[in-house]
C-alpha cells in the first residue's frame, strides 16, 4: 500500500504560533496558496482514496488538493491532539513540557496523552491496511497524527521522547506500508 501523508495548510493560528488542537480553523490566504502549490506537485499522482481529519482545515486542504478526483472520507482518528487548556495559547507554552515522551504519557493541562494519539493512529492504519491493501491512499491530517503515523509506518520503537522536529504546513511524504 502506498500512503501519502499531508499536514494541512496554514491557518491564521499557525501563522500566529497559537496552539489549535481541536479548534475548527479555516485556512488563511497563505495556506490556500500552499495547498495550490502542493496540488500541482500531486497532479500526476494517482490516489484511490483520500482520508482526512474532519476538522475544516484538513477538509479544505484535501478539497484543494484533489477536488472530486477521488472519494474523500473523514475519519475522526485523524483529528489533532486534544490540547486541553493549552488550546489557543502560544505554542512555546506547549514546548516547555514533555508531551512527546511516550513513557511519561503526560496529560498535564488535560492534553491528550501521547499513547492515546498513537493508539488511534494505529487503529486507523490497521483499518486502511485491511480495507485497501493494494491501493494508494492520501491522508490529510495534523502535526501530531502525522508524526505518529510516520513513526508507525516506519515501525520505529515507541520509547522515550518521540518529538522529531517540526512538521511544516502542507508537508507531504510518501511511504510504502506493508
Amino acid at each position: 500500500m502506498k500512503i501519502t501523508l499531508v499536514r494541512h495548510a496554514e491557518t491564521e493560528e499557525n501563522f500566529l504560533k497559537h496552539i489549535q488542537g481541536k479548534s475548527n480553523c479555516l485556512l488563511n490566504d497563505s495556506g490556500r496558496r500552499q495547498a495550490q502549490l502542493l496540488k500541482m506537485k500531486l497532479e500526476n499522482k494517482h490516489f484511490d482514496f483520500c482520508y482526512m481529519s474532519p476538522l475544516v482545515r484538513c477538509v479544505e486542504t484535501a478539497i484543494i488538493l484533489i477536488g472530486d478526483r477521488v472519494e474523500t472520507i473523514p475519519d475522526k482518528r485523524l483529528v489533532e491532539r486534544d490540547m486541553g487548556s493549552l488550546e489557543g495559547r502560544p505554542y512555546e507554552e506547549y514546548n516547555k513540557y514533555r508531551f512527546w515522551d511516550y513513557d511519561l504519557n503526560w496529560n498535564k493541562f488535560d492534553v491528550e496523552p501521547i499513547q492515546d494519539v498513537f493508539k488511534r493512529c494505529e487503529d486507523f492504519l490497521n483499518y486502511i491496511k485491511e480495507k485497501h491493501q493494494d491501493k494508494s491512499i492520501l491522508v490529510v491530517t495534523h502535526g501530531a497524527p502525522y508524526r505518529a503515523l510516520r513513526y508507525l509506518i516506519n515501525k520505529k520503537k515507541l520509547k522515550g521522547k518521540l518529538y522529531d522536529g517540526s512538521i511544516k504546513n502542507c508537508q507531504c511524504e510518501e511511504f510504502e506500508y506493508k
